[in-house]
Parts: C-alpha cells; structure tokens; sequence
C-alpha cells in the first residue's frame, strides 16, 4: 500500500511542474493559435535563470532562493515579450505554420546562446532550503519539496480559473479564444492582448523550469525534452482548456510513475499511447472543444497549384544538365552531400504531397522514412536480399504503415491529426529502439552497403538522381491526376466535394500511403548512403526538418519543398563544419527568411518574378511607340 501511495505521489509531483509549463502553452495556442515550439525553450531558460541568480541571491539574504524562483520566471516573460513584440508579431497574418517555423527558429538560436553562456555541463542547482529533507508518508520516504510541488498546481490552476472568470482582461482572453475577429471588431486591441497572452504562458514556462531547480540537473537538451510532453498533455486535455491540460498532466504524470515500475517495456512510449487512444476516442481531448470557424481572409491555399509554365520548365530543364554533369567536376565528399540533398527532397516533396496537396499536417512523417530505412535494411541483413530487391522492401513496409497509420488519423483535423501522426510515430521509433533482436536497438544495424557497381560516389549520385528525381516527377503527376484533383478539393471545401461524391476519407487515406511510400524510397536510399541505420532515422527531430524544409520553400508550391530541402541540408552540412554554433546561424537565417518570405521562398519568387516566366508560349511583348 506504502507502494502504491508514494508512487501516486510521485506522479502528482511530476504532474504539477508539467502542468504549469502545458498550461501557458495551452493559453498561447488557444487566443493566438500558434503551435509554439519555443515554449520548451522558455521552459530551459527559466531552468538556467534560476540557477544563476539562486546562489547570489542566497547569499545575499536568507529567503534567496525563493525570490530567485519568480525573478527568473519573470525575467523569461520579458523575454517572451520581446519575443512577441519584435518577430511574432510582424508575421500574425501569415499562414500558421509559418509562425511555427518562426518558433522553430527561436529553438535553434536558444539552444546555441546556452552553450555559449552556461557551457555544455550539467548544473546541479542548491536545495530548497527548509525543504532539503524527507518526510514518512505510511512509512515511507518522501520529498518535502516534492510535496510543494504537489500543491502548487491546483494553486496555479485556481489563479488561472479566477483570472479569467473573474477579471475583464480574463473576459477578453476567452471572447478571443472563441472568436479572434470578432473581438477585434468590438474595438479590443488584439496586439496588446496578444502580447499580455504570451508574456503570461512564458512566464509559466520559466516557473516551470525554475521550479525543477532542486529536483534535477540543469542541461541544454531540456527543451526538447519537455516540449514533446507539452504537446501530448496540451493535445490529451484540449487545445485552449487550462482545466483539460491539468487533467492530462495528472493522468500521464501517474501513469508515467507506475508505467516504469510496471510496465517498463513501454514506459517509453506509454504518454503516447494514451495521446493516441483519447485521439481516436475522444477527437478533441477530454476537454476540448470546436475552434470557432476564423473570418480571416488570409489562407494557406489562396493561390492555386498551376501545371509549370514555359519558363520555369526551361530553369529545371538546365538545372537537371547541371546535376548530370556535377560527378565530372565535383569529388567524392560533394557527390554526398548533394545524394543526400537530393533523399532529403524527395523525403521533403512526399510530406508537401500530405500537407500541401492534401491539407493534412505531420508532425510524424520521420515514421515513414524510418520504416523504408529499416525495410531495405533488415530485407539485406535478415533475408541476404541484395540492394536491388531489398530496396523495394522498404516503400512497401513504409506503405504498410501508412496505411495503418493514416486509417486512424483521416478521423481528425488540424492540431489533433498533426498530434495524431506525432504519437504513431514515436510509437514506431520505441519499437525500433527497443527490439534489441531485430532493430539492434540503438547499437543499429550496420553493413547495409549497395551493390558493387553503386559503390562509387558518382555511381550512387547518379542512382539518387534518377530514384529521387523520377519520384518527384511521379509525386508531381499525381498532384494533376484526378487522385490529387479530388485531394485538393477535399482540403478546399470538404462539404463540397462530399456534395459532389468524392470519399474523403478515401482519398486521404490513399494520400498516406502515397506519401508513405515516397518517404520509404527516401529512407531505403538513405540507409545505402550510410551503410546503416539507427532508431534516430525515426525520431521527432527528423520530422522536424522535414516541417522546416517545406515550410522554408513555401507549402503553396510544388517546387518549393526541393528548393527548401536544398538550402537547408546544405546551410546544415557546410556550418556544422565551419563552426560549432551552426544552429544559432540557421535559426537568424530562418527568422530572417520567414520574415521576409512569410510564404516561402519559392512563394516569394512566384509573387514577385514568376509572372515574368510564366508567359504563355508564343505570347511576345507588345510594341512600344514608335
């Protein structure tokens, strides 16, 4: 019984520094519909504050460490503020993903500033004082502090439930969270309301982090650590709900506690398990309700996808010279990366073909490069198939799983589908990661090499070349087919297109498995490339690239996911061996481009130079006067 008690306890505790991080992010995303991936940031910063001004502070007098906890809370909501202020702000009427890559791009320069001023070590801040010790619950050892923490979160969600139930300010927040435009209408200023909104959810981040001071180490990877739990308990309690999110933060920190005593065989996947079944059970969270329909005038699909005009046919056409002529002037070292460039935009152009063409956002599309790499892996070490049959292992294992996939996610939309692809994909990687027997676990697999007439650089370059660029033509044939008809139509206007007899659900359940089967090609051309695989070829920050390489080129386009994935891999590959803060380049690089490219590159290009190559043939210029 003791057991039992202490561990429910243990998950309470847990349960209440999650919260207080989940519940800003909820808020943010609830008024200013922003999927935030710096959250986790500010969650890291006000870890590292905290430990900073916690020695001075209780040097200086008795009670220092408890006003170092809410200075460093505070100083992350400035923070945030000049967060808001000087880039969120500036890209509002972007499409919303854009303002997640923005986010994106706070990660990266965040991660890189920590290492420069707290260094790569660990931190192991001081004690609570008062609550250094343990106290006997039934007998048994317990944390002191961890009893604090216990009770801090009902706290914060009562001041949070007061403050918008009983403030005006708190009126405003929910009218916004219902309906943005209308409360703009009533003469609300919606930039000062947005700004209050985010400086409250970073302040929640960085107490949260603060908070953890006395109970672990202080590191640079705690935001990605923290941000993917966010997300589930945020997904698992309704997006916008703060009362939802401290229900999912207390069932997943218990099932968390007695998940590793008892089940310790999925206590890695075990929070996304249950994201996955309240999903399919419940679509909106045990909490959640419908977003209001936005009035806004500004969409994602507002220019159309058109076949390529003479122009721009006639770049590609002496871009492909180009490439089939690089293996005679470039050496080994560039054919590889370029390989690699061009895996990475195929890998790029079958998410475009799942999120531009039909509508549906990933957050898990690494699941399927993963099964391809693993597929052609296990097909040439397990069955001694040789490259050329064990490569077409795996687009079918990556189909297969598509198909499994995508039947559960076509139920949902936006967030909850992202979310959805998220939980089935980390699912994927603890298998891999954790069937020592087949996978090997994280030790890989290793010796998957290609056939002795492709081992050269310019023979697999030229191998790559025809695989990847003959498999973004096909994608880009589908797009025009009546299949990515009746997709488009789909994502345009569901009500219409079931008015005319187009089968949703069909239709997207196929785009999976095209999209699927597409990332396995790239991941089995990867797994050659390598000569191995491993369980990262799985994990959230592969899927992450491919968001931002989409993203960077424009999700309005065809061509731009190509043109994204190039100036990504190679600004990563040729800064990551320039400089070890390469990621605090790429992220002012992204922020940059987002900003002045709020719909992509090739976006930006379409608008403003595409008009001068799209001219029908045999269209001249009038003449001028004489």
């Amino acid at each position: 019984m003791d057991f039992l008690v202490i561990q429910f306890l243990n998950g309470l505790a847990s349960a209440s520094a999650l919260f207080l991080v989940a519940c800003g992010l909820s808020i943010i995303f609830g008024v200013m519909r922003i999927v935030n991936f710096a959250h986790g940031s500010f969650y890291m910063l006000g870890a590292y504050i905290a430990y900073t001004l916690a020695g001075p502070l209780m040097d200086w007098m008795p009670g220092g460490f408890w006003l170092a906890l809410p200075l460093a809370a505070l100083a992350v909501a400035m923070i945030g503020a000049l967060v808001e202020i000087t880039l969120l702000r500036r890209i509002y009427r972007s499409p919303e993903l854009f303002q997640l890559l923005a986010t994106f791009g706070i990660v990266l320069i965040v991660q890189d500033l920590v290492l420069i001023l707290w260094g790569p070590q660990d931190r192991l801040g001081p004690r609570a004082p008062g609550l250094e010790g343990a106290v006997n619950i039934l007998g048994s050892p317990f944390p002191a502090y961890d009893l604090l923490l216990i009770g801090l979160g009902p706290l914060v969600l009562l001041g949070l439930t007061l403050l918008f139930r009983r403030t005006r300010w708190g009126v405003r927040v929910r009218a916004a969270t219902q309906d943005r435009e209308m409360v703009e209408a009533l003469g609300i200023r919606q930039d000062r309301l947005f700004t209050a909104v985010f400086i409250l959810g970073a302040f929640l981040a960085g107490l949260g982090g603060a908070v953890q001071l006395p109970r672990a180490a202080v590191h640079h990877a705690m935001d990605l650590e923290i941000i993917v739990e966010t997300f589930v308990v945020v997904v698992v309690g309704g997006l916008g709900s703060v009362a939802g999110a401290y229900l999912a933060a207390v069932l997943l920190g218990v099932l968390n506690a007695f998940g590793i005593v008892v089940f310790p065989q999925i206590s890695l996947v075990l929070a996304f398990l249950v994201m996955a079944v309240v999903l399919v059970v419940r679509p909106l969270g045990l909490l959640g309700r419908p977003e209001a329909a936005s009035r806004s005038t500004t969409g994602l699909w507002d220019t159309p996808i058109r076949p390529m005009a003479r122009g721009r046919r006639d770049i590609v056409f002496v871009l492909a010279l180009v490439l089939a002529v690089l293996p005679v002037f470039a050496g080994s070292y560039l054919l590889t990366v370029f390989s690699e460039v061009m895996i990475f935009a195929l890998f790029a152009c079958s998410l475009h073909f799942l999120m531009g063409v039909g509508g549906m956002g990933s957050f898990g599309h690494a699941a399927y490069f993963g099964l391809g790499a693993y597929g052609a892996a296990l097909a040439m070490t397990q069955l001694g198939l040789p490259m050329e049959a064990a490569a077409f292992a795996g687009p079918v294992l990556a189909a297969a799983g598509a198909l499994v996939f995508g039947w559960f996610c076509v139920r949902l939309t936006g967030v909850y589908l992202a979310m959805l692809t998220l939980a089935f994909a980390q699912i994927t990687w603890a298998i891999a990661f954790q069937w020592d027997s087949v996978t090997g676990g994280d030790n890989g697999i290793l010796g998957v090499w290609p056939s002795a007439w492709a081992t050269s650089a310019a023979a697999f370059y030229y191998l790559t070349l025809l695989v990847a660029g003959g498999g973004i033509l096909l994608l880009r044939q589908f797009v025009f087919a009546p299949f990515g008809m009746g997709l488009r139509a789909c994502r345009d206007s569901p009500l219409r297109a079931d008015a005319i007899g187009i089968d949703r659900a069909a239709h997207q359940r196929l785009a999976f498995v095209v999209a699927g089967a597409f990332a396995g090609i790239a991941g089995s051309l990867y797994a050659f490339l390598k000569g191995s695989v491993f369980p990262d070829v799985l994990a959230i920050p592969l899927s992450v690239d491919g968001l931002v390489m989409v993203l960077l080129g424009g999700l309005q386009t065809l061509t731009g996911p190509v043109v994204g994935a190039a100036v990504y891999k190679v600004m990563r590959v040729f800064l990551a061996s320039w400089t070890d803060y390469w990621r605090l380049i790429i992220g002012i690089v992204i922020i940059a481009l987002v900003v002045a490219f709020p719909r992509g590159i090739v976006g930006y290009i379409q608008q403003r130079i595409a008009p001068l190559l799209d001219r029908p043939e045999g269209d001249q210029p009038k003449a001028g006067p004489p």
